[in-house]
């Protein structure tokens, strides 16, 4: 079953949530190896890695000043275009 993602419903999230700009973070799982398409996503921002007991994914936590809440919603797009990523 696939999930469904109401871009709508958390675009109007974010509004109600945030005043833009502002410093979002944005969390990944992706499998290792796969860390530098996450970098790609917001390149001139550091990002903290973590990786799995088993060392098979890695947890990536990236932190951006963001303005707008299209902005956040254009790196969720890109983001799911890397092949098994998990956005939290």
């Amino acid at each position: 079953m696939k999930n469904t993602f109401d871009k709508q419903a958390f675009k109007e999230k974010l509004e109600a949530q945030m005043n833009f700009p502002a410093l979002y973070m944005f969390k990944f799982i992706v499998q290792t190896g796969k860390e530098h398409e996450v970098a790609a996503l917001l390149p001139n921002n550091n990002m903290e890695l973590k990786s799995s007991s088993k060392g098979t994914y890695v947890s990536a936590t990236i932190k951006a000043m963001m303005g707008s809440s299209d902005a956040v919603l254009d790196v969720y797009e890109r983001a799911a275009k890397i092949e098994g990523v998990i956005s939290l």
